[in-house]
């Protein structure tokens, strides 16, 4: 891991994030009716995403946006969410090491 490049780890961890995050939201969409609700954890994994379309993108666009494109926005917030975190974190860590 040391010799990954921090921004590597970044995007590696935000496109692991983006396909959990789509993997957890069709399971939810797909068993509304088996769980009587969303998934279970569903708003854990999916909490970047929405965190980015409350604070970030309704601000700038009014509740009627389709489907589609609110899903788009909500796996970009997904993914810049988590790389950000990873990449401070990560360069957090090596300079402590360092140290």
């Amino acid at each position: 891991m040391s010799q990954l490049k921090t921004s590597t780890i970044a995007i590696i961890s935000g496109t692991a994030s983006v396909v959990i995050g789509l993997v957890a939201f069709a399971l939810s969409w797909n068993l509304w009716e088996l769980w009587g609700g969303p998934m279970p954890g569903a708003r854990v994994l999916l909490y970047p995403g929405n965190l980015s379309l409350v604070y970030v993108w309704h601000p700038l666009f009014t509740e009627e946006v389709d489907f589609w494109p609110k899903l788009a926005l909500q796996m970009l917030g997904q993914f810049s969410v988590v790389a950000c975190i990873v990449a401070l974190v990560t360069k957090a860590v090596r300079r402590w090491r360092s140290v």
